[in-house]
């Protein structure tokens, strides 16, 4: 499937801000089943690019002026093939699994995530769905409930989320049974399927299957219509833009994502 991506991220201040440093993972991966055909990303000020310890692309954008607005656009083409049971094909990758099964101050399972997940089998890609099912079945969909700072057990307690909340479930309860698990962050061609666009679901290593990519919010494999930006542990070493800055009173962001199928 071949999709068109773009992603508007405006910021306007309602003071003058002095200094501005932010991490942009906004570039999609490329892997076995992921092509980038074109990619650009616009910024205020000079991008400066690495590779973070996931593997992913991260520019460094330092705006050392006064500004009270920072707009970025990423816009381009990616290619992308569809994933047998949601299977990505491809090795450890570059970090031992047992990072992947360490918990964070977004994934720590405290009794209720215990419970959740209890009687939970990690044998088969069927297997991460009905868990994926059962995570819906007690944390609905709904937008502006929580932030991003927001943990696991909190959207659990809360019984709605988003799907960022959806993810670190999933992460909290495989690792609490010792199972490898990471963050996802992307972007999916909606269709006719609701909360789409930007989306974040989670990547599940099984024996004998390797890593399988699991779209929770819609309890589904995310194979075929779904883009990757960047994996990570969680939501903090994973997010699309993360920065800070000196000056600039409150903020106001606005955030702009269209994702359109080119096939016929």
């Amino acid at each position: 499937m071949r999709l068109k991506i773009r992603h508007e991220t405006t910021y306007r201040y309602a003071a003058q801000g002095y200094y501005t440093i932010q991490q942009l993972r906004l570039t999609p991966r490329t892997e076995v089943h992921q092509r980038v055909i074109d990619w650009r990303i616009s910024a205020p000020d000079k991008l400066t690019p690495a590779e973070d310890t996931f593997g992913n692309t991260m520019h460094t954008l330092v705006i050392h002026h006064p500004h009270d607005s920072i707009y970025l656009l990423a816009v381009g083409e990616v290619e992308t093939t569809p994933l047998n049971e949601g299977r990505l094909d491809e090795g450890e990758g570059r970090l031992p699994l047992l990072q992947y099964t360490c918990a964070t101050r977004l994934t720590e399972a405290d009794d209720t995530i215990l419970a959740l997940s209890a009687g939970t089998a990690f044998n088969t890609p069927q297997d991460l769905l009905r868990l994926a099912e059962t995570i819906l079945g007690r944390v609905e969909y709904e937008s502006g409930v929580t932030e991003v700072t927001s943990s696991a057990s909190h959207a659990l307690a809360l019984g709605r989320g988003v799907c960022q909340d959806h993810a670190h479930l999933m992460l909290a309860c495989c690792r609490a049974h010792g199972v490898p698990a990471r963050y996802v962050s992307g972007y999916i061609d909606p269709g006719d399927v609701p909360h789409a666009a930007s989306h974040a679901w989670a990547d599940v290593w099984l024996d004998g299957y390797g890593w399988v990519s699991v779209d929770v919010t819609h309890a589904r494999y995310a194979s075929g219509n779904y883009c990757r930006l960047a994996i990570g542990r969680d939501y903090d070493s994973a997010a699309p833009v993360r920065g800070m800055r000196v000056g600039g009173a409150t903020e106001h962001l606005s955030v702009k994502v269209s994702v359109d199928s080119l096939d016929q």
